[in-house]
């Protein structure tokens, strides 16, 4: 028996529902051990957080792992929303660069000018 298209469609739906439930209270647990850990303040540009703003702060994985979350807090530190921003940026540009520079060995070495001489003095040849 088939099944209908909505049967797979809600399925699903429950799926990303519940791995998204799952994200936030793993991001709750983690988060409020490091706010209880760390000064509210961002490990790099070092402004200070509280009250309402205190939610600009953010918990970074220094491995960029977010299942390694030790007791102890040492895979993480508090960044505000704009360093954290940055520092994911920054580390994927090195990722691209890296995968940029593991290219350079199979850059094209055809060259399209190679016979350009020889084609100009056939050409001229041809036209007398």
């Amino acid at each position: 028996m088939a099944k209908s298209p909505g049967t797979d469609q809600s399925r699903l739906d429950r799926v990303v529902a519940e791995a998204r439930r799952h994200s936030t209270e793993r991001e709750a647990t983690y988060r409020e051990r490091a706010l209880k850990l760390y000064p509210h303040v961002c490990g790099r540009c070092g402004r200070e957080f509280s009250g309402v703003r205190l939610r600009e702060l953010t918990v970074h994985h220094k491995d960029h792992n977010h299942d390694n979350n030790p007791l102890d807090g040492s895979n993480w530190e508090l960044l505000c929303i704009y360093c954290h921003e940055n520092e994911h940026a920054r580390v994927a540009d090195e990722v691209a660069r890296d995968r940029s520079h593991g290219t350079e060995e199979s850059v094209a070495t055809h060259n399209p000018f190679a016979d350009l001489q020889k084609m100009l003095a056939k050409n001229k040849k041809s036209e007398d």
